[in-house]
């Protein structure tokens, strides 16, 4: 037997030594840290939880900015046919929009009216009612067109005329439009015992306003004046 070779006891318990690990002592970065590594020339977002970053999805929301917000619940779609609720508008006893916006259509006044319609409905009425208060019950009152004369003037066209008679044909007075206007000219005149009056007077020139009342008025007022009317 060679003195160089080893003997059969000698060798069990001497094991052979391995070659040198080429990698013993170096750092070496698994196959996976390799693939999750950003990139060295531009930075790029991992999903890999860190010490400083813990996994949003296990992440306290209010403790950490970085947790991931929990999704928010969809509403629920609105079934074919239903009903939206009643806005301010459609509550019970509101009045429609356009009915309360709407203003009230004012009635025109009885002045307004065509001269005829309101010398008969309202003027006349108006007068008898009036001097009747004053104690003439017998009066006589109506219109018509005819021409005005008297001494010294007779009118060219017929006037509309309202006249009144009383006291057994005794006492008359006379209000003119010659245009079949209220608010045109007007004259006044009242006589006693004759059949035609022998002056003009103006009637309310000096009124800026001209309508029922102070057409009444003025017949009233001038009468009285006259002594004509018994009650003061």
């Amino acid at each position: 037997m060679s003195p160089d070779k080893p003997k059969p006891e000698e060798a069990s318990n001497n094991p052979p030594t391995p070659p040198a690990n080429p990698t013993a002592g170096e750092s070496v970065t698994p196959a996976a840290s390799k693939e999750q590594a950003p990139s060295i020339d531009e930075p790029e977002a991992t999903d890999m939880p860190t010490a400083n970053t813990p996994d949003p999805a296990s992440a306290n929301p209010e403790e950490n900015p970085n947790a991931a917000a929990e999704p928010k619940a969809k509403k629920p779609a609105a079934k074919a046919g239903a009903a939206k609720p009643p806005g301010k508008a459609a509550k019970a006893g509101d009045a429609e929009p356009e009915a309360a916006g709407a203003k009230k259509a004012k009635a025109p006044a009885v002045e307004d009216k065509p001269f005829a319609e309101f010398i008969e409905q309202d003027y006349i009425p108006a007068l008898k009612t009036a001097l009747a208060q004053k104690g003439i019950e017998d009066l006589q009152i109506a219109w018509s067109k005819q021409k005005v004369t008297m001494p010294g003037f007779t009118s060219e066209e017929s006037w509309a005329q309202v006249k009144g008679d009383w006291l057994g044909g005794e006492r008359h007075f006379r209000v003119y439009f010659p245009t079949e206007d209220i608010k045109g000219p007007r004259a006044f005149s009242c006589f006693e015992r004759v059949s035609q009056p022998s002056t003009l007077e103006p009637f309310l020139i000096d009124e800026r306003k001209i309508d029922l009342d102070g057409l009444v008025f003025y017949v009233v007022q001038r009468l009285t004046a006259q002594k004509w009317v018994t009650r003061n």
